[in-house]
């Protein structure tokens, strides 16, 4: 009962509101667009100001800065396009092909994780 009684005076201010729209649009329709694109540009800065203040600062913590510089390493070295292989055509002769073994050139990206080192766990000795 007493959503009925708030959505009532809602659908009649929004309706209100479409009248306006479009009687403005037929009426003056150079200042229509205007204060469209005018409300538009202040609510852009609006949402501008509070995304760079408040949601920015909190996104950017030492833990993602972390996240985000593993994932850079890991697609560094893991990202490996392979070349296409030629088919070879029926006529040709393939020679036989030994198998080599790839060496890494590069570095592992191994990274040392800081932890309790001084705490050694009891294990029991036979």
């Amino acid at each position: 009962m007493k959503r009925t009684r708030l959505s009532i005076p809602v659908y009649i201010i929004i309706g209100l509101a479409a009248i306006g729209l479009i009687s403005q649009l037929f009426t003056n329709t150079t200042n229509f667009f205007s204060n469209l694109f005018i409300s538009l540009g202040i609510g852009l800065a609006i949402f501008a100001v509070f995304y760079f203040v408040f949601l920015r600062k909190r996104a950017t913590s030492n833990e993602m800065k972390k996240y985000k510089q593993a994932v850079k390493q890991s697609k560094a070295k893991y990202d490996h396009t392979q070349p296409r292989k030629n088919p070879v055509s029926a006529g040709k002769t393939q020679q036989s092909i030994q198998p080599r073994k790839k060496r890494n050139k590069r570095a592992t990206h191994l990274r040392v994780i800081e932890g309790n080192k001084a705490k050694r766990k009891d294990r029991a000795s036979f």
